[in-house]
């Protein structure tokens, strides 16, 4: 008889011992259940490395559970009896298995959340749900940090969980004597500069038979599947780290900002895939960062960035997911109400930066955090793409995204579609900063120095007329009171060519409105 039925997702492949559900399980009288189900295979329109990356992950995790000596029910997605959904799995588990009781680790997301609230009175067992303390701020805590608050700013929830955690502090004081070294990390690429090599994990077995039954089930779906490299199970994301470690954080901090034609890594750590499987540990990660600066092989500024984007952005953004769900993937401060253009997926326009971000996306699954929000996020937010339509790009297309942090990331910090939760204003941006933190203008068949005209870089145009069009709701924002001014001293004769410009524009890349296509309701 099986004493309790153990769910555990695709996104919690993390050792026994670190998964709640796990912790106290009993090889002896509990069974695992794992499954590849459509549901989570197509409810966002995934890139293909991602579909393998996952589900090799899994089933490579699920022999780690046998190897433990668990029973472990797996289902695969070929699977005739497969009921397409984690909950029709869940019964057809408990029904084949009649287990006691049926345990959980909580869901990131909460359409599972949901689904399990649904799915708790089918149950012939009770359903029990423990919370996931694999993150290092639950959503409680989280709760009782912003009640009271007028405004959520990641950079004090931050310090606050460096005081928490003790990671890179001197007593109670911050190592260094600065909290934040983000005014070192944004330095252009020096002309020449050459990115560190980087370490590319082979296929293994499960990962190259995957990579051919994905190719079959989606032949024409989004993203390559040749030159896959990512960790899909613990000691490979082991490795991963070990080399990030060894060999790329030094350099991680000066050029964290800067864009190249040709380095889609630059020196980044390529760890968060792993890190949103369960693979690595976070707070681990964290204190081998801070080692690497207290043993003199690594700078400050380029650990203590490292150590912000884990310890306090991704935590952040997990807690205003959880407080703000289910209403806030409804906001839409700016009104966008527009397509998201064609070329995000072929990557087929003649913006160079563009055009370099979506191929490499398609190649690689990954693109930086500067070329999500300065390039693809700046280019939809200044174009009014409707927050659905650009969510579900980034939901799907990246092989880090899971909707918890993807949702904040993209609704909040690079479209302001939630109107000033996540970030203080809009990242909206002309030319002018793609050329200063990048080279692809000089790959660009557009003048990025010219405002107006058929060869004039689209992001200026399309920049003045969405300060233009969005006064209203943003002239008062303290933060935009430059942009503003200049603004003002723009004559109502340009003005009124730039809106013809922009509008012009959003036609060309179809960017046009969904209500006129029956798309978007009222």
């Amino acid at each position: 008889m099986v004493r309790r039925l153990i769910l555990v997702l695709g996104d919690q492949l993390s050792p026994p011992q670190r998964l709640s559900s796990l912790r106290e399980a009993d090889p002896a009288c509990d069974a695992v259940l794992m499954a590849e189900v459509a549901g989570e295979m197509t409810y966002a329109p995934h890139h293909r490395q991602k579909l393998v990356m996952v589900l090799a992950a899994m089933r490579q995790h699920a022999e780690v559970l046998r190897q433990a000596g668990f029973q472990v029910r797996y289902v695969r997605h070929d699977d005739p009896a497969n009921s397409g959904s984690l909950t029709g799995e869940v019964l057809r588990a408990a029904e084949a298995l009649r287990p006691q009781e049926i345990w959980l680790t909580r869901s990131g997301e909460w359409r599972l959340e949901r689904a399990f609230d649904d799915l708790e009175v089918s149950l012939p067992a009770p359903l029990r749900r423990l919370a996931d303390d694999r993150y290092l701020c639950d959503a409680e805590t989280f709760a009782a940090w912003a009640k009271g608050r007028r405004e959520l700013r990641m950079e004090f929830f931050y310090r606050d969980m460096r005081r928490r955690h003790g990671v890179l502090m001197d007593g109670d004081q911050p190592a260094g004597g600065r909290w934040n070294f983000d005014a070192e990390n944004r330095r252009r690429l020096p002309k020449g500069a050459k990115a560190p090599e980087r370490l590319m994990i082979s296929p293994n077995g499960v990962v190259q038979e995957l990579i051919a039954e994905i190719a079959a089930l989606s032949p024409e779906g989004f993203g390559d599947l040749a030159g896959f490299g990512w960790a899909t199970n613990g000691p490979d994301a082991e490795r991963l780290a070990d080399h990030f470690f060894a060999d790329i954080l030094a350099g991680f901090g000066d050029h964290q900002d800067a864009m190249a034609l040709g380095e889609p890594w630059l020196w980044h750590g390529r760890l968060s895939a792993a890190l949103n499987l369960g693979l690595l540990d976070p707070l681990e990660l964290c204190r081998r960062a801070e080692a690497q600066w207290r043993d003199g092989c690594a700078p400050l500024n380029a650990v203590e960035g490292f150590i912000r984007q884990i310890l306090g952005w991704r935590e952040f953004v997990r807690g205003i997911y959880w407080l703000k769900m289910p209403g806030y993937l409804e906001t839409n401060a700016l009104g966008a109400a527009n397509r998201l253009p064609d070329f995000y997926w072929t990557g087929q326009t003649d913006m160079a930066c563009v055009g370099a971000v979506v191929a490499e996306t398609r190649a690689n699954a990954y693109a930086h955090h500067i070329q999500r929000l300065m390039v693809t996020g700046n280019l939809a937010m200044l174009l009014g793409v409707a927050p659905a339509e650009i969510n579900a790009w980034y939901l799907g297309v990246y092989a880090d995204a899971y909707e918890w942090v993807e949702a904040p990331n993209t609704h909040g910090m690079a479209t302001y579609a939630d109107g000033g939760v996540v970030g203080s204003k809009p990242y909206a941006a002309s030319g002018a900063y793609i050329q200063r933190m990048s080279d692809y203008c000089s790959a660009c068949a557009f003048d990025v120095k010219a405002r107006l005209g058929e060869k004039a870089c689209p992001f200026n145009s399309l920049y003045w007329d969405f300060l233009d069009r969005n006064a209203a709701r943003l002239e008062t924002n303290m933060r935009m009171a430059l942009p503003y001014k200049a603004l003002a001293r723009l004559g109502d004769d340009e003005r009124r060519a730039i809106a013809a410009r922009a509008a012009q524009l959003r036609q060309a890349f179809g960017a046009t409105p969904l209500q006129a296509e029956g798309l978007l309701s009222t």
